[in-house]
């Protein structure tokens, strides 16, 4: 199958509809046909510092190969009224449009009655889920000036060897970065005391009201899991590797860190251990470790050719290296957010599919956001 992400950039002159284009997209990968049948009636929660920026592009080029309709934030907002719990109105044009979307994916705190409401009823629904060791240092430093406990605090590690004493209830609202930001953004409360009897029910909802968890810290794995799943092509999953952020800016946890984590996060570990046992399971049942193990070989073979096509730097670069400052990420905390420089002698339909492979968060959803709602208002991202 023709892979078709041949759409024009927000930032060129005009917009370019030429759909099923022999992009570069299409060369020597083609993963020979299965009997099943694409599903384009996707939601995906995107939870917090768990690479979903990473995924949401992968959603929204696939909206833009199949020509579908995305379920985007109303007015100016670029999520979809996060850290409020999910009302369909936040989505734009939902009462005209109804039921009639294909994908969701921006910024959410879930709640399934309301998305029910937006999406149809054949949707598939599904998330992606991180260590919160590894989940808790990085959001210490994307949201550093945006929660309190974080702000107040000199490091991760002063902060984690007293927790209550930077996290004060009365700041829940603005520091639900600060601990069990998963289960919040699956809409559950992140303060709830832990009762083996309540978790045991929040993971059977889960397990209820999604059809696939995801893991981060097995993002490749993921991304093979992800294509069987939907029936999507390799090409439908390949990547670039968005909103990651420099070296220089992690902190080293200490031991006493780590085992703090486990126990103030301890709803966030509780599901990431249920989920990440059942991701594997999952894999065993329908892949197989070794069709798994050279599937993911091939995705990052096609990763490398990609970049080797795409990118003067053949990596990421850190912000003050960007020189198109049109594909400057969204720059937060403490973190220096990386981005990519593109080779400058590329054909315009090669120009194009690299653009979407590397455009932030941001920038992708005000584009389609003017593609989608040409009459309105275009969103202020406040980048150039």
């Amino acid at each position: 199958i023709i892979f078709g992400l041949c759409l024009g950039f927000l930032f060129l002159t005009g917009f370019f509809h030429m759909q099923n284009e022999n992009c570069i997209m299409s060369k020597s990968h083609k993963v020979p046909s299965t009997p099943c049948r694409a599903k384009t009636n996707v939601m995906f929660l995107k939870t917090h510092k768990t690479a979903s920026s990473t995924v949401l592009n992968i959603m929204f080029r696939f909206v833009e190969r199949y020509n579908l309709t995305v379920a985007l934030p109303a007015d100016q907002l670029l999520h979809l009224g996060y850290p409020k719990t999910f009302l369909a109105h936040f989505v734009e044009d939902f009462q005209s449009i109804g039921q009639n979307y294909n994908i969701m994916c921006n910024h959410l705190r879930f709640n399934l009655s309301e998305v029910q409401k937006v999406m149809p009823v054949n949707t598939f629904y599904f998330s992606i889920l991180r260590n919160p060791i590894f989940l808790m240092e990085s959001s210490y430093i994307y949201f550093k000036h945006n929660a309190p406990a974080f702000r107040i605090s000199r490091d991760v590690n002063e902060y984690l060897a007293s927790p209550m004493k930077f996290y004060h209830p009365a700041d829940y609202q603005q520091n639900i970065y600060a601990r069990n930001i998963m289960w919040f953004d699956f809409g559950y409360d992140n303060n709830a005391e832990v009762n083996k009897k309540y978790i045991q029910a929040v993971l059977k909802e889960i397990e209820q009201n999604f059809h696939l968890i995801l893991i981060a810290d097995y993002f490749d794995e993921s991304m093979i899991l992800l294509k069987h799943t939907l029936c999507w092509d390799l090409d439908d999953v390949v990547y670039f590797k968005l909103n990651s952020r420099s070296q220089d800016t992690v902190q080293t946890l200490t031991p006493e860190s780590v085992e703090q984590i486990k126990t103030w996060c301890s709803l966030d570990w509780k599901l990431y251990l249920h989920f990440n046992q059942s991701f594997w399971s999952r894999i065993e049942e329908t892949i197989g470790l070794k069709e798994l193990e050279k599937e993911v070989n091939d995705l990052r073979m096609r990763q490398k050719e990609l970049m080797e096509t795409c990118l003067s730097d053949h990596e990421a670069v850190g912000k003050d290296h960007i020189k198109n400052k049109a594909l400057l990420p969204f720059q937060s905390g403490a973190a220096n957010i990386l981005g990519y420089n593109l080779k400058e002698d590329l054909d315009n339909r090669t120009l194009r599919t690299c653009q979407k492979m590397v455009m932030p968060e941001l920038q992708y959803t005000s584009y389609l956001y003017s593609l989608q709602h040409p009459h309105k208002k275009r969103k202020q991202i406040g980048l150039p």
